[in-house]
């Protein structure tokens, strides 16, 4: 026999990392397969619910269209704007977007179309919205406040009569005087009633007429109101504008509805209305223009059927028709003069009118001076440049806000624009009145050369002088009112429609195939990571070779599960059994060890554990019990004096035991009894002593170890978990091998570093390892090969008993417990 103190070969070679990271891997997929049931049961409910999720969701449809910023291209309108000094910069593709996507265009297209009541019929999965050819339509008074956001129901009885009735429980309730703010009431009890067609229903909070159009019979209708505002700002969400590409000025809309022809609908008034707003802008100057001269000529007209009728009067009177020779030079001098004098009196007037609109800030009002005869280059470039900037300030603001920087250099340059003009606004003003003296005093001169001439002569130049001064501005008013309503008539929009609206035949959502993939995915997910999660972070130690991984020492042995409850001497009781199998194999790899043969010399064993209730108790017993089978003299030591269970297996009193013997003088044999099988012997740990610890520590236990070993061929030592007490690492110098005993799913695996320890810091040696209470429900499986060997062979050994249930258990326990057999 070799020294216990010298070390055994150890038989293991340590496991590399690619195949412990093999090892996790397989073990996970035993694992997976073990729950295969509940993993697939998850993923069909998964689809289950994706499926019935999608059914429940109304689809929406995409509609897309394509609208071009026509930056370069140049109409006949735009032409004549330029030939009268009028220009226009060029279009910003992002302020476009941002004109299509404003609220303001939004509301301008909603109080065109008839969204604001959408139709429902209750289907299968979900309810249907009705568009176009509804079976009812209502009629909504949006001057009078109204219950929006909640459905309404509608059954039909007849052709002529329907009831009426709140669907939801709430409604949101819309002032137009105060159209942003919605407050939240319930529904009205007092409507459900009985109506006819075509009947004014209203209340306090509502009030809208229901016509027929199709509906049948017993037909039910849902319905719901909301307000121009909310649906402006709704489809202002859901509207995406964006370039077909980076160099591209064409733009694509697109947007989702619940029916192909609302969206298809919404979209082309929408580029109408862009269109159109456009036009708007760009005739505002050309309608100032056409405002001001017709004011003009208003003011003028009179005037001059006064002095046409005076004129006529007097020739008529004083049968005079012509002036002399002398008379008609002075009469034509005099009216360049007065031309002259009116062109200069207007322009003045233009100055201080556009003085005005600057200093008030009323930039809407501008004309530009070309349109009003004058011809100062630099005028005219300021004053356009500033209507360009007032139409660029009106397209900001509408989608920015005032703090935006776009809004902020708009205004700036409108500031610094508005201030050139002023500066140049004062000088013309300034020049003009000094023209006007100059004409002033060149009209004093002719009036002295008409007083000259006869009488008559006089008067009549007098006559014509008021009537030609009227009509020549008259017609000069009228050439330029034509001018400004050519430019007018012939202007269009720069940006045109490319594509109408046009939708897919499919819906975009819900999409089918994802929401299956996803429920799919969701139904793996959980189910795997939940396993997943409980494989990575169990604590417990589960299968051999995690073990093995774990361990720097052998694991020499695996204890299978009795089904047998309560029962310890399983070896006993059944001897054909696997778990008996087990220590059978226990005990040839302990020959393989130790390298002695059942008729060779003395052994002795040690188990032990971390804590309490992994199995050393059970496993000694029965390794105890295979070595006296084979007729081995074999002795059980209780070595545990602070919780001992041997006795109790064994039906055996413990009143004399070890701790007697090391603290009292009494004979050996008398502390050793019979286990009641034959060659196996039992010394109990004795009672419970008050310092176990140092009884082991004492010369007399050494010295009555060696007197057992001499008696008997196996000593197997049941010592307390080492984890818990101090003297279990006392008692490792004196065995053969030290067993250390794990337990499957009980055994935590920070403990291996406690054995880990014992090894390399402590040197203890001769150390290894066994895995008890293995079981095939832990899903591990048994085909792993090891050499110590452990296995269920089907049909081969003698079948457990079955496991009884928990209701049985109870009650055994309770007899066992309170005595009764």
């Amino acid at each position: 026999m070799e020294h216990p103190n010298q070390p055994i070969q150890n038989s293991q070679v340590p496991n590399s990392p690619q195949a412990n990271e093999d090892f996790e891997i397989q073990a996970l997929l035993f694992n997976y397969l073990r729950y295969w049931k509940i993993i697939v049961t998850l993923a069909l409910i998964g689809l289950a619910s994706a499926h019935f999720y999608t059914n429940t969701l109304i689809p929406q449809f995409k509609t897309e269209s394509n609208v071009l910023i026509n930056d370069s291209q140049s109409g006949i309108g735009d032409e004549l704007f330029e030939s009268v000094g009028l220009r226009f910069g060029k279009s910003n593709l992002e302020n476009e977007i941002g004109i299509l996507k404003s609220f303001s265009l939004a509301l301008e297209v909603i109080r065109e179309l008839d969204f604001d009541v959408s139709y429902f019929k209750e289907g299968r999965w979900r309810m249907e919205q009705l568009y176009g050819n509804t079976p009812i339509i209502i009629q909504v008074d949006w001057s009078h406040p109204q219950l929006t956001g909640g459905l309404w129901k509608i059954q039909v009885i007849d052709e002529q009569t329907f009831e009426l009735e709140p669907e939801s429980e709430s409604y949101d309730l819309y002032n137009p005087k105060d159209p942003l703010y919605k407050s939240n009431i319930n529904a009205p009890e007092a409507i459900n009633r009985r109506f006819r067609f075509g009947e004014e229903i209203s209340g306090e909070t509502y009030k809208f007429k229901v016509f027929n159009s199709h509906s049948l019979r017993d037909e039910a209708i849902l319905f719901r109101m909301t307000d121009p505002e909310a649906l402006a700002r709704s489809y202002r969400s859901k509207l995406e504008v964006s370039p077909q590409n980076k160099a591209a000025t064409i733009l694509t809309l697109s947007i989702e509805t619940p029916t192909r022809r609302m969206g298809e609908v919404y979209l082309d008034n929408l580029m109408k209305q862009y269109l159109q707003r456009e036009l708007r802008q760009k005739n505002r100057v050309a309608e100032n223009t056409v405002s001001f001269i017709d004011g003009q000529l208003d003011n003028i007209s009179d005037s001059l059927s006064y002095f046409e009728n005076r004129l006529q009067r007097y020739r008529s009177e004083n049968r005079i028709f012509n002036l002399s020779q002398e008379g008609s030079m002075v009469f034509s001098r005099l009216s360049e003069l007065e031309s002259e004098k009116y062109n200069t009196e207007t322009q003045l007037s233009y100055f201080l009118s556009l003085q005005a609109y600057i200093q008030n800030d009323e930039l809407d009002k501008l004309i530009v001076p070309s349109l009003a005869g004058i011809g100062d280059p630099l005028l005219n470039t300021l004053v356009t440049n500033l209507v360009e900037l007032q139409a660029e300030r009106l397209k900001v603001r509408a989608n920015y806000t005032e703090n935006s920087p776009f809004v902020r250099e708009v205004e700036t340059q409108i500031r610094n624009l508005k201030k050139s003009i002023n500066e140049s606004i004062r000088v013309l003003i300034s020049n003009t009145q000094e023209y006007l003296e100059v004409l002033r005093g060149r009209l004093v001169r002719i009036e002295r050369e008409i007083n000259a001439l006869p009488e008559t002569e006089r008067n009549l130049i007098g006559y014509q002088r008021q009537s030609s001064i009227y009509e020549n501005i008259f017609i000069y008013l009228l050439q330029k009112r034509a001018e400004a309503e050519i430019v007018k008539a012939s202007n269009s929009p720069k940006n045109e429609i490319i594509d109408f609206a046009q939708a897919q035949g499919t819906p975009v959502s819900p999409n089918r195939n994802r929401n299956l993939a996803l429920g799919l995915m969701l139904g793996l997910i959980i189910p795997i990571g939940f396993i997943t999660g409980k494989f990575y972070l169990n604590t417990k130690l589960g299968d051999p070779k995690e073990l093995e991984k774990l361990l720097r020492v052998p694991l020499v042995g695996l204890i299978g599960r009795s089904t047998l409850e309560d029962e310890v001497k399983i070896v006993f009781k059944k001897p054909k059994a696997a778990v008996t199998e087990s220590f059978r194999n226990l005990r040839a790899d302990m020959q393989y060890l130790i390298g002695t043969s059942l008729s060779g010399n003395q052994i002795t064993l040690l188990f032990t554990s971390s804590v309490s209730g992994e199995g050393k108790t059970f496993c000694a017993i029965n390794t105890a019990a295979v070595y006296s089978l084979v007729g081995k003299k074999t002795l059980l030591m209780g070595l545990d004096m602070r919780k001992p269970k041997i006795f109790e297996e064994f039906n055996l009193s413990n009143e004399i035991g070890l701790s007697t013997l090391l603290s009292r003088d009494i004979p050996l044999d008398k502390a050793i009894k019979y286990s009641g099988f034959e060659n196996l012997d039992i010394l109990l740990s004795g009672p419970i002593p008050p310092n176990p610890a140092e009884l082991l520590l004492k010369p007399r236990f050494v010295e009555l170890l060696k007197a057992l070993k001499s008696k008997y061929d196996v000593i197997v030592m049941d010592c307390p978990p080492v984890g818990l007490v101090a003297e279990t690492k006392q008692l490792f110098e004196h065995a053969d091998v030290n067993l250390f005993v794990f337990r499957q799913k009980y055994s935590n695996k920070a403990n291996t570093e406690l054995v880990n320890s014992l090894k390399e810091k402590s040197g203890v040696q001769n150390l290894y390892a066994i895995l008890n209470d293995l079981h095939q429900s832990s899903g591990y499986g048994y085909g792993y090969g090891y050499g110590y060997g452990y296995g269920y062979g089907s049909g081969y050994y003698e079948e457990d008993a079955p496991k009884p249930g928990p209701i049985k258990r109870l009650i055994k326990k309770l007899k066992k417990k309170f005595g009764f057999k």
